[in-house]
């Protein structure tokens, strides 16, 4: 092993004003080498990993030391930092589509990742674009270097990402949560491409992520980050058998759990959600494009108090259904049937308004962010007159408290919340009217592992209080199996394969079934006695 570390932090603080965001790290992580930094939302891992790259916060006070190959960066001028960015450090982030420029081509791109550090002629520099391309298992790379960031999937812009942070050769590559937003197999393709190029090119990988099924099969290294400290570091295979830390036993521990069932299921009662022979067809954007059929005859129903898990990989229609349930998008043909009512006839709409309720993926994005949490939760009481404005407080409380949050969260504002917090928030919203029929969709693949297992709880939980029966969308085979009876697989609009949740999962008939549960992160089943999680509210 190289005698000089690669990156080596010493002490390293982060502040911002008296709060102190990152306390006293110290890291080594030498060439070839792979350390994972794992966490819950706020523990500094990702602000560490930014900092490695000069790439905090302008706000930052920095102290301590930082080295990269021997020598000192704290306080480097941008220029240095500039010149190591791409040439020595590249960085894959979570959100590629953020991180890609959408008006600019995607060879544009990535070549001027390459002309930023090597002069090279233009022809060769389109070379070694369509290479960068086809490294990262991007079939068609010219039709790929020609298309624009919105015309590749989830996966392909990833891959995109990292042939970007790649093209100039670096000798680390920091990757903060590169398949968190992705789907289960195309998450399964990115972790082994990445394990594939550090071997090829004997990089050095820094990884973050919250997902500890993920990092036991990529790091060679693990440090366990909480409230910007690092509670514990060492061998991955060893701190995963034997943590020492309550923190590290809590994330081990936080895997989700069963919180299904019903007991019972009524088949002679109206069903809470009947789909039969479903199609939903989406217009061209463009004048003589193809027409997309998202959905393609799909059939299913749901019994009161019952939830139906629906995955499949991103673009299979789950969403679509999803949306086309609570009346958000017109189907081509078909019925759908909430408590036995047609949400496209009038005398239907005002019962579904209330029957039926929707928790969407991104919590941020669907609440209101003008509005105080207060407003936001009594909003739907105003429009659907089920309190007098001089109860809506009270009830807005209640609510609160229903999903483990408090009165003091009332006076808040969105943004003032953390990703756990308001996603309760939008639980809570969807619960003010009282529904019958919840549709989940995607409302735990965002948080961090601790959080989602709060949050799973939380819905079990209000589903055996409210008897409500739940449409579970998701990515996440064994988060969407801890809280559902049965499981659809969806593949291009139709569903392959329905069952009992556990027949779905530990025997799949189909062999795109099959496929999904393969890839599936070796999931962590460690019988160690963890603490209880405090504070959830916090969360």
């Amino acid at each position: 092993m190289n005698a000089i570390p690669l990156v080596e932090l010493r002490d390293y603080q982060v502040c911002f004003g008296d709060m102190t965001a990152v306390d006293g790290v110290s890291l080594t992580l030498h060439p070839g080498a792979t350390l994972a930094l794992v966490g819950e939302s706020g523990s500094g891992k990702s602000l560490t990993a930014l900092g490695i790259a000069g790439l905090e916060p302008p706000a930052a006070r920095l102290s301590g030391s930082l080295r990269i190959d021997g020598v000192e960066m704290l306080g480097a001028p941008e220029r240095v930092w500039r010149a190591l960015r791409g040439a020595r450090i590249g960085m894959v982030f979570q959100e590629a589509m953020g991180s890609l420029n959408p008006s600019m081509r995607i060879g544009t791109q990535v070549a001027e990742a390459i002309a930023a550090h090597r002069r090279l002629p233009k022809a060769e520099i389109a070379r070694r674009v369509l290479n960068a391309l086809a490294e990262v298992g991007l079939p068609e790379p010219h039709s790929k270097a020609a298309a624009f960031p919105h015309q590749l999937s989830g996966g392909q812009q990833q891959r995109v990402m990292i042939a970007m942070a790649l093209a100039a050769d670096p000798a680390l590559l920091i990757a903060d949560e590169p398949t968190t937003a992705l789907d289960t197999t195309v998450q399964a393709q990115i972790l082994a491409l990445l394990v594939a190029l550090q071997a090829r090119r004997g990089l050095a990988m820094l990884f973050v992520s919250h997902d500890l099924a993920v990092v036991e099969g990529i790091a060679q290294q693990v440090a366990v980050m909480q409230h910007g400290r690092v509670v514990e570091a060492g061998p991955t295979a060893q701190v995963f058998a034997a943590p020492s830390h309550s923190c590290t036993a809590a994330l081990l521990a936080s895997r989700p759990r069963a919180i299904k069932r019903a007991s019972a299921v009524d088949a002679a009662a109206v069903p809470a959600l009947a789909v039969r022979d479903l199609a939903v067809v989406f217009r061209p954007h463009r004048v003589g494009g193809a027409k997309l059929r998202a959905v393609d005859g799909v059939s299913f129903s749901i019994a009161p108090g019952e939830a139906l898990g629906l995955v499949g990989e991103s673009g299979s229609g789950k969403s679509t259904i999803a949306r086309a349930a609570v009346g958000l998008v017109a189907p081509a043909s078909g019925t759908i049937r909430v408590f036995g009512h047609d949400p496209a006839e009038s005398s239907g709409r005002r019962a579904m308004a209330r029957a039926v309720q929707m928790v969407f993926q991104d919590a941020a994005g669907s609440l209101n962010p003008r509005l105080t949490i207060a407003q936001i939760l009594a909003e739907p009481l105003a429009v659907h007159a089920l309190a007098p404005p001089t109860q809506r407080s009270a009830r807005a409380q209640r609510l609160l408290e229903e999903v483990g949050l408090s009165a003091l969260h009332l006076d808040r504002y969105p943004h003032q919340l953390s990703g756990g917090q308001r996603q309760r928030v939008a639980i809570a919203r969807a619960l003010a009217v009282d529904p019958r029929l919840l549709v989940c969709d995607e409302p735990v693949s965002a948080l961090d592992m601790t959080v989602q297992a709060q949050v799973l709880d939380l819905l079990g939980r209000i589903r055996r209080e409210r008897g409500l029966a739940l449409l579970f969308i998701g990515h996440d085979l064994e988060a969407v199996g801890a809280v559902s009876e049965r499981i659809a697989v969806m593949k291009e609009g139709r569903v392959v394969e329905i069952g009992a949740a556990d027949d779905v999962l530990q025997r799949p008939v189909t062999a795109y079934a099959q496929a999904l549960v393969a890839a599936m992160p070796r999931r962590l089943a460690r019988a160690v006695a963890a603490p209880p999680l405090l504070a959830t509210a916090g969360t």
